[in-house]
């Protein structure tokens, strides 16, 4: 029996785009968009993730060849958009917005029928460093990337020096140290017909910033953030904490929080249930 190998492929296309409907005036057109609104195009250098599936050819040792994978992305994806106005070039968007979240659906409606009868299994389209969107067949995410900078002591209250030290080792120094963390926030939905955007960021934003960044940046986890006094701040304590915070207060179907404590060490809390992506 054949087993089953996950390709992932990646490329990149410059593409111009604005958010602005013709038939509202200037303040209907910032009212929807807020302050990404403009009749003047603006850009992005996208990378574009592509995840398939398939099962393994035994004589080739290959799930597919990879000339005929980026052949059918550098034809149906790079060469329509690479380089284009998406609103006034590419006819998907001539009556849709070219939204992040409306990019990601046209490029998975358009890799249908890949070589080697591949599926596809996962797209994640970044617009930018801190902006971000995945689509599986059993949802769709927008991710917006944080940081801030925090000290802490890893320190079991009671315990002795002698077992701290076994468990955490120099994280357990008495004078603490420190992280620039990174913060993934993920909310799930579908894109609203209108706008194409399935939640308002700068919305997004303004809650991260008060809920989490204002409230953990430059902070001591130990001593100065309510929520983690008397708890061992590890980053898992401190993931689970601010997903409570957001849970309730995300102005969207927050999804995940993922929180890198350095390049190397990330954890991540995810909601039970995923909004199916149509």
């Amino acid at each position: 029996m054949s087993r089953v190998v996950r390709l992932i492929r990646r490329v990149t296309f410059s593409s111009g785009h604005r958010y602005w409907l013709p038939d509202l005036d200037a303040e209907q057109n910032r009212a929807l968009f807020g302050r990404w609104a403009s009749p003047y195009n603006h850009g992005h250098n996208y990378v574009l993730e592509v995840e398939t599936t398939g099962p393994l050819d035994e004589s080739t040792g290959m799930v597919v060849n990879i000339k005929d994978i980026d052949a059918v992305l550098q034809e149906r994806i790079v060469a329509e958009f690479d380089q284009r106005s998406l609103n006034d070039e590419v006819p998907d968007f001539r009556d849709r917005s070219p939204s992040l979240e409306n990019l990601l659906l046209v490029i998975r409606d358009r890799l249908v029928n890949l070589p080697g009868g591949l599926t596809l299994s996962h797209l994640t389209l970044r617009e930018t460093e801190t902006l971000y969107a995945e689509w599986t067949p059993d949802a769709m995410t927008l991710t917006r990337t944080y940081e801030f900078a925090a000290a802490h002591r890893l320190h079991i209250e009671g315990a002795p020096d002698s077992e701290n030290w076994a468990l955490f080792g120099k994280c357990t120094n008495p004078m603490g140290h420190g992280h620039n963390y990174v913060l993934e926030v993920s909310v799930a939905g579908q894109p609203d017909p209108r706008t194409g955007m399935m939640a308002d960021i700068g919305a997004i934003d303004e809650v991260v910033k008060t809920e989490i960044l204002d409230r953990y940046d430059h902070k001591n986890l130990n001593c100065d953030v309510p929520e983690l006094v008397g708890l061992n701040p590890t980053s898992e304590v401190v993931a689970l904490a601010i997903f409570d915070r957001l849970k309730e207060t995300v102005p969207a179907i927050l999804d995940r929080v993922r929180l890198y404590e350095t390049a190397r060490n990330a954890f991540e809390v995810r909601a039970k249930n995923h909004q199916s992506a149509q």
